[in-house]
Order: structure tokens, then C-alpha cells, then sequence
């Protein structure tokens, strides 16, 4: 790993209309993927991947053939590209949801793609429906930018974290709902349904989002009201005494309101050596998980 990557400013206060509208533009994407394709365990198939120039989701199947869903945060703009060759392209700019919505669903339909989508938005409070959201239109291209750096700078580390688990362990992608960047390590055992309500989103998919035991890190731009960029890390069923866990890293510390150990984005940005104290958050606290829990670590970990 290097730390010679810039890592940007991003005070969500700045830019969080910009983020709540991007957030409801990729759930109607999301949506449609979430439409025609089969379901991978923990809703896998739904999900988005970084690439150099933003986030995508490839190969969608349709009718014999398949179809890419691109969106480009350096010339922003958010393109269909089908397997037969044609493409639909879309600006991103100040422009009301509603908007977005019939803009995007005609370019589907000029490929000749069908698809009906819960026109609801999942996991957002008072949440307005999609083709009548007049409200979120902003669209700060300079921010998009930063948030897209930010999120590279933090899959790299992730992903490297990744790499030292060799058993179940998701990728590391971009969930359009809850609107971050996760990667999940399992232990291999079950887990019992969670107990909470997830605006929008039915008990029986939350049911098989958490249906195995795991530990779980993101990086989230600060939306659903907790106001500052931040990694997270969780457990879930959380193991006892998961939270009283004392960290060597100063900067981090367990909310209760959230439930999950927190390490602020500023920290790891202004810190003098930002991939070792992102490394160490992400370790540290996943070893607090799997030793209460007492995970088999020595079959699943990669040994030097």
C-alpha cells in the first residue's frame, strides 16, 4: 500500500443535496438490476463496482443478450451499453428526480429494455416516490469528483483487507440503498433474522441480507442523518461486550446510536500516514469480533 494518493475534503454539509439526489438516481438504476437479475446470497447481484472513471454494474442479462449501466464521474454523465452495440447516454446535472426517472426509463426503452420498478425509494425516511421527487435536483460535479476519489482511496485499502480472509467474503462494492461502500467477512455460521425496521425495505430481504454471522466495514459519505464522512465497522448478531472493546487507535470509538465502531473520515485524511490507520481500524476492530465470537480465525485468515 502507498500513501502518496491524495485524499480529498468532503464535508458532507458542503455537498449533502448533491448526495441525496445521487443516492435516489442510483436506486433507479439499482432498481432495474434489482428487476432482471437472479438473486446472489446477501443481494450481491444488486450492487455497484468502482471503476477508474466511477460506478458501474456490467452484464445485466436481458433477453439473450446483456447490458452495462455506467456511471461516469469525470465526464458525468450515466450511459446504457448494450451487447448489440447501441448506447443511451444521460447527462449528470442539476436536474429533479422525477426528471432523472423519465430520462432514464425512455433510454431503456430505446434499447428496447423493459422494466417496471418499485418506484419507492429503500431506506430513507419520509422518502418521496421517484416520478414525483421535485425536491432533490442538485448535482455538484466537483464533489461527485471528490466523493469518487475518496471512495477509490478507501477500496484499495479495503480490498487489500479483503485479500487476508480466505473464507466467504463479499467484494468490495457500492450498496445504492444504504449508499456505501462495504466489504463483508463471514464466519461460516447462520445468523437469526434482525430485529429492526429498514424504512421501505420488507423484514424477509433484510432476513437474507444478515442471514450469516459476519463482520462488516464501509465508508459512508455521512447521509441518513449522521452528518460527517466515516468508516464503520459492525458485527452482526453482535457478540457480547462487542462494544466496550477498547482500540489502540485514538481516533476511533463505538457509537451507540449506530451500533458500530466509527473512525471519521478526517482522520484518516489528515493522519500522516492514512492507509496504515484505515489498515489498522479495519484489523483491529474485526479481531475484537471474530475473538468474542470465537471464530475458527486460523482456518479462515491468510497466514504469512
Amino acid at each position: 500500500m502507498s500513501d502518496d494518493a491524495h485524499w480529498p475534503d468532503l464535508p458532507y454539509a458542503a455537498w449533502s443535496g448533491t448526495s441525496e439526489t445521487l443516492q435516489l438516481w442510483m436506486q433507479i438504476a439499482g432498481k432495474v438490476v434489482l428487476e432482471l437479475t437472479p438473486l446472489v446470497n446477501h443481494w450481491w447481484n444488486v450492487t455497484f463496482h468502482l471503476t477508474a472513471r466511477g460506478m458501474a454494474k456490467r452484464a445485466i442479462p436481458y433477453r439473450g443478450g446483456v447490458f452495462d449501466i455506467v456511471f461516469d464521474f469525470v465526464d458525468h454523465r450515466v450511459e446504457i451499453q448494450s451487447s448489440d452495440g447501441r448506447t443511451e447516454s444521460l447527462p449528470l446535472k442539476p436536474m429533479a428526480v422525477a426528471d432523472f426517472y423519465d430520462e432514464f426509463m425512455q433510454r431503456l426503452e430505446r434499447l428496447g429494455i423493459d422494466a417496471h420498478i418499485w418506484t419507492t425509494p429503500c431506506e430513507i425516511e419520509d422518502s418521496i416516490v421517484f416520478d414525483q421527487d421535485r425536491t432533490h435536483a442538485q448535482y455538484d460535479a466537483e464533489y461527485v469528483t471528490r466523493f469518487h476519489q475518496a471512495l477509490i482511496r478507501s477500496a484499495r485499502i479495503m480490498g487489500d483487507f479483503r485479500s487476508r480472509f480466505v473464507g466467504k467474503v463479499s467484494p468490495v462494492h457500492f450498496f445504492w440503498g444504504s449508499f456505501d461502500l462495504a466489504v463483508t467477512r463471514f464466519s461460516g455460521r447462520t445468523a437469526p433474522p434482525p430485529k429492526g425496521v429498514t424504512p421501505n425495505v420488507a423484514p424477509w430481504v433484510m432476513a437474507e441480507a444478515y442471514s450469516r454471522e459476519c463482520s462488516s466495514c464501509g465508508f459512508w459519505p455521512g447521509n441518513g442523518g449522521f452528518g460527517h464522512p466515516a468508516y464503520y465497522v459492525y458485527a452482526y448478531p453482535e457478540p457480547e461486550g462487542y462494544g466496550h472493546q477498547r482500540l489502540n487507535i485514538g481516533e476511533a470509538s463505538y457509537n451507540k446510536d449506530v451500533g458500530q465502531f466509527i473512525l471519521p473520515y478526517d482522520a484518516v485524511r489528515e493522519a500522516r500516514h492514512p492507509d496504515a490507520l484505515l489498515s489498522d481500524f479495519l484489523q483491529e476492530t474485526y479481531a475484537a469480533a471474530a475473538d468474542l465470537a470465537k471464530w475458527d480465525r486460523a482456518a479462515l485468515e491468510r497466514r504469512a
